[in-house]
């Protein structure tokens, strides 16, 4: 039994801030982002869109592999635009400070 720590968002981050260094021939990670947000932006929707046919079909497996896709492809697009995840997790941490309903209530604003 392995004793390592368990894989984070912070682990994948981190390794997709290293890969976005290197060249594009090199790197998948530096492809995408070196073709520019948009098409960045269009992975990220292709698979979550696969994610969500999977998870509609009932199919466990193809919704595990679809959601690692769909955080993948969100942290390439996070790190093209230098948005951090912390950001995103801080904003997280906001919005679970209440319930839902109130806190999606305060958008309309």
């Amino acid at each position: 039994m392995s004793l390592s720590a368990p894989f984070t968002l912070d682990d994948l981050a981190r390794i997709i801030a290293d890969r976005a260094s290197t060249p594009a021939e090199q790197s998948y990670t530096a492809k995408l982002l070196a073709k520019g947000p948009a098409h960045a932006a269009k992975k990220l929707g292709e698979e979550a869109v696969e994610a969500a046919i999977a998870a509609v079909q009932g199919d466990r497996a193809g919704l595990v592999a679809e959601a690692a896709d769909v955080l993948y492809h969100l942290l390439v697009v996070l790190e093209g635009a230098h948005v951090a995840l912390d950001e995103v997790m801080n904003e997280l941490q906001r919005r679970t400070a209440q319930s839902g309903l109130v806190e999606k209530a305060s958008r309309r604003s």
